[in-house]
């Protein structure tokens, strides 16, 4: 309750004073990269539940002759860089916080399609709300691999508190300013999951 109150607050006082920096963003990306301003995404949340994920869009629409959108790095734009470098991105996910689908800290709500992948251990991130940061984002985020940022995830999901939560939101601010852990490699995004050791 505690926690939910926390979020709740937080990420409405927070929508309010960085509206500014939501309407610039939203008018930048309507005049650089088009509508819809709005990415929306199904993800999975506590207890396998499904939610729309919100994200400010960074890359365009552009399709092969075929009708298929283009790989990720052809449709990334230089604005979409910056937006993702500094996680201006992921500023709308405070909506799904006000709404209740996620919180301010957790495991990152991953896609629908990995849900078959997971091992019986992997899949106890979702016995938490995922978050909009958490700990295996500031141990790594996409600089380590999947299974490591599991094993993180599953760490917090076993020792999560309110201290743990305030010190992890203290350490995303600070690496969100350094730009600290991001996947370096030519890959816009990190690479899918395609599964570890379904047994273990």
């Amino acid at each position: 309750m505690i926690k939910r109150i926390f979020d709740f607050s937080v990420s409405s006082v927070g929508i309010v004073i960085i509206s500014p920096v939501i309407a610039i963003t939203s008018i930048v990306i309507a005049k650089k990269i088009g509508s819809p301003i709005i990415f929306k995404q199904t993800r999975v949340g506590k207890d396998n539940q499904l939610f729309d994920l919100y994200k400010f869009r960074t890359m365009t629409n552009e399709k092969d002759i075929y009708g298929n959108l283009l790989p990720n790095e052809m449709r990334h734009t230089m604005i979409g860089k910056r937006l993702r470098k500094y996680s201006i991105d992921e500023l709308p996910q405070l909506l799904n916080v006000i709404k209740g689908d996620i919180s301010l800290v957790g495991p990152r709500p991953l896609l629908v399609d990995y849900l078959p992948l997971y091992n019986e251990r992997q899949i106890r991130r979702h016995e938490v709300k995922p978050g909009i940061t958490g700990w295996a984002q500031v141990n790594g985020r996409n600089a380590i691999s999947w299974e490591e940022k599991f094993e993180l995830d599953i760490w917090y999901v076993d020792n999560k508190s309110f201290a743990l939560d305030l010190y992890i939101l203290y350490l995303t601010i600070i690496k969100v300013f350094k730009s600290e852990n991001v996947n370096k490699s030519n890959q816009i995004t990190m690479q899918r999951f395609e599964g570890s050791n379904i047994n273990g």
